[in-house]
Parts: C-alpha cells; structure tokens; sequence
C-alpha cells in the first residue's frame, strides 16, 4: 500500500479549504465561512503531524518525497521533499493557520469569507516553498504568496492599506525577477534540470557563484527583511489586520531566510565563504541599528515590526558563521520568532480591538483591567527579549556560542542584541501595562474572553516547551544541518 501523499495534502487541504469557504460563505453566510476555516484550517494542521511523527531524524536526506513529470517540455516536475529543516517550517505555519482564524471570529466582519479564504490559500501556497524540491515549482509559489498578502493588507488594512500592500508588493517582486534570471541560468549550466538538488552537486567557478549570489540576496534580503531592503515590513504591519500581522511575521519573513538555507549556502558555497563578513555585517547592522530605532517607536505595532527585523538579523548572522552551533540557532530562532512574534502582535491585537490605538501614550495601567491578558503579556516579552526559559533565549544562546567559536567580538556584537531587546521590549510593556490606568478607556477594558485565551495560552505553551525542551526541534535539524554544513565546506571549484 502506498503511502499517502503527505506533502500534496499539507498545500492543497488548505487552498481547497480556501477556495470552499469562497463559494460558500456569502455576505450572509458568515457564520459558515468561520466554521468551514476552521475546520479546513485545524485539518490542514492534522495532516501535517504525521510528517514529523514519520519523520528519521537520522537521516540527512529529503523525505515524504513526490515526484509527478508536470511540464514534460522543459524538464519541469512536481517534485516534493522536506529535509529536517523544512519539516519544522511546515509544522509551524500549519499550527499557526488555524490560531488566525480563531483570532480573527468575532474581529472581521466584512468580507469575512474572502478574509478566511485568502489566509488558508496563503498557509497552503507557503507550505508549497518549503517543501518544492524544483525551481519552478519554488517560484511560483514563492511568487504566489504575494498575492493574498496583497489582498489582505490592502483590503482589511489600516488607512494607508494601499500604499502598504503596494509597497510591499512592488520590494518583494523586484527581488523575485533577479531570482528568476538566477534560477534560468541553473537550469542552462545543469543540462537542462529544475531540480534544486542538482544544482547543488554544480562545480561553478567563483565569478558566477558571486553574480548568482547577489541575484539570491536581493530576492531573499527583502524577504528577510535585511537592512537596508526592511522599509517596506513596518509600513506593512502597521497597516495590516492583526492577522496579517501575524502570518506576516511569523512565517512570511521566513522565506527569505529558508531561501538562503536551500539555494544560497549549497549551490554557491564559495562565493557564501568569499561574502560571508558582508552577510555578518548587514546582519550585526539590523541587530543593533535597528534595535536602536526600535527604541524610539510609539507605536506598538511599529516597535515589534523593528523588533522582527533585528530578530531576524541574528538568524542571518547565524547562517553566515558556518558552524553547527550558529545554523541550528538560526534555525531556533526562526521558529521561536514564530511563536513570539505572532503572540506579540496578537496581543497587540486584543487592546486594539477594544480601544482602536495602537499608540503606546494611550494606554496604562491595563493590569488592573485586564490581568489575565497582562500575565500572557508578560511571557511573550520576555521571551522577546531572551529571558531563559522561554524560546527566545535558545536560538539567541546558540547563534552567539556559534559566533563565539568564530570570533570573540562578533559574539560581543550580537549579544548587544539581548540589551537592546529588553530595553524597548520591557519600555513599552512597563508604559502600557504597569502603573494606576492611565485614563477611563483603560480603566472599563475587559479581560480575555475564552477564544483570546485559547489562542493566547497554545502560543504560551509552545514558547515554554521550546524553551524548557528544546531537543524535539534540534534533533530533527541535526543531521540535515551537518549534512549542509560538510557541503559548503567542501570547495567546488
């Protein structure tokens, strides 16, 4: 008997759940678009689990691989695979999927059908970038997932949604065409194959390695985002519905950074060690730059979109530094990031649904209305600004022993980035949380409803699980990362 066709279900259960809420939750069906997201969402979750129950951790190789001739013509095949860095990518966007719908019940009150509909497609059309094993099949869903955040932005938004999602739209898509041009050329200097692992067993000369290096940067810098290509993300999240927010930071961003993990770093490992002190310092320069403005923020959302972009300048630091110790970390962190920054801008999310301002002056003292919401609250800024125990402080511990074993004061540098997280981190939880309510908007908020809990309390538990016990995520990366790490270290040329 075969097997079932785990991959193909992780990507289409959702985009056809997606495409079933669209035809069947009208304007006045609203209550059966909630239900079927639902439903196709927490399926869309269930049907990933068996990927990491199944999965050999020791095994370096890809697996649950599909493979179907697609475009016969040009050698173009719907090829299928997840390593044990992909399969957490997986897992952690379809946990995510069905927290946003949840978030979302009671929140989003037009359009609420196109609204669940264009979440469920995006979660399958990401699935899709981390599992292709092909690179046409890569771009087109690298590309797709532009569409329904454009949707998104610009339709459930703020005031600026437009100019936003076109911001966003325009950055991302520029990087893409370079990408394309890059992949083209692989698929000329391979004989005529798409297939990515291919392209890693390449023998290219340094000169193309560094031209199709920078093609990589530009598409995978913005969607990072690194400096100095992450002007679009706070314009983004600020004008983005909570859920946008959400999705957008904790999994979006990551396609960037998972881009350098399957195309840069194994088909171009020479030019990765010739620009690697470039890559640390646009890395160090995002940690501690922009940590820096993230001080100055008054705006909730604004200051934990910074706060993304110096979280995910400490995962590029890791990528580039070559040891088991600095991937592995980044590859934490990711996941951490993940979890934390989707509870960050949920709970941003839960005082804007009561008080409409996401301004940092306008509140204080929501402790003595909101307890409950307060001590969630807590965690998540803690484990935003690394405090041991929590998520957060695994992959940040792992990136700077990885660069301690490369360089003392790369190690110095990075750890700045603990300093700076808890300066603006426990800036604004200490102005919006603590002391008498500051006016009587404050003081009549309400607590967290049961729906606000459960969300809030499974994010809770994955940062203190992640933290407390890590190894269930290390040791499904392990062999993967070691297997990556002995090919960049073995010059082709």
């Amino acid at each position: 008997m075969n097997a079932p066709p785990l991959l193909s279900l992780a990507i289409w259960v959702p985009v056809l759940a997606g495409l079933l809420v669209l035809a069947a939750g009208g304007e006045r069906n609203a209550p059966l678009a909630r239900a079927l997201a639902l439903i196709g969402a927490i399926f869309g979750f269930l049907v990933t689990i068996p990927l990491y129950s199944g999965f050999d951790a020791h095994q370096a190789g890809m697996q649950f691989v599909e493979l179907v001739p697609w475009i016969p013509r040009f050698n173009v095949q719907y090829h299928l695979g997840v390593d044990g860095i992909s399969v957490l990518f997986v897992l952690l966007n379809s946990f995510i999927t069905p927290l946003v719908v949840i978030a979302g019940w009671s929140v989003i009150d037009k359009k609420v059908a196109q609204y669940y509909a264009s979440f469920l497609i995006l979660s399958g059309l990401m699935n899709g970038v981390f599992a292709a094993l092909d690179g046409v099949l890569f771009y087109v869903f690298f590309e797709a997932t532009l569409i329904p955040m454009f949707i998104i932005i610009g339709v459930w938004g703020g005031p600026n949604r437009v100019y936003a999602a076109f911001k966003f739209f325009l950055y991302t898509l520029l990087g893409s065409l370079l990408l394309l041009v890059a992949l083209l050329y692989l698929y000329n200097k391979s004989g005529g194959s798409f297939a990515i692992l291919d392209w890693h067993k390449l023998p290219l000369a340094l000169a193309p390695q560094i031209a199709l290096f920078f093609g990589f940067l530009l598409a995978f810098a913005v969607k990072v985002p690194m400096w100095p290509v992450h002007t679009w993300l706070p314009d983004a999240h600020v004008e983005a519905p909570t859920g946008g927010s959400v999705v957008l930071a904790a999994i979006m961003l990551k396609l960037g950074a998972y881009g350098f993990i399957r195309f840069t770093l194994p088909i171009l490992p020479d030019a990765s060690r010739e620009l690697a002190w470039f890559m640390i310092a646009l890395s160090l320069i995002a940690v501690v730059y922009i940590g820096l403005v993230a001080l100055v923020q008054t705006d909730m959302k604004k200051l934990i979109a910074y706060s993304s972009i110096s979280h995910m300048g400490f995962v590029t630091l890791g990528l580039f530094i070559f040891n088991a110790f600095g991937v592995e970390g980044a590859l934490v962190q990711m996941i951490s990031h993940g979890f934390v920054s989707a509870a960050m801008f949920l709970c941003v999310g839960v005082m804007y649904d009561r008080m409409h301002s996401r301004m940092i002056a306008d509140y204080g003292g929501v402790v003595n209305s909101m307890p409950k919401f307060a001590a969630f609250m807590m965690l998540f800024a803690m484990a935003n600004c690394g405090l041991p125990g929590t998520s957060g402080f695994v992959g940040e511990f792992m990136v700077i022993m990885g660069a301690m074993k490369a360089n003392f004061w790369l190690a110095f540098a990075a750890a700045s980035t603990l300093i700076f997280g808890a300066a603006y981190t426990l800036w604004m939880y200490k102005r919006v949380i603590f002391g008498a309510a500051a006016n009587d908007h404050v003081a009549a908020l309400i607590d967290l409803n049961g729906r606000e809990f459960t969300v809030l309390g499974l994010l809770a538990l994955a940062v203190l699980a992640m933290g407390v016990w890590p190894l269930p995520f290390t040791e499904v990366m392990h062999a993967s990362v070691n297997e990556l790490l002995r090919h960049v270290a073995l010059p082709k040329t």
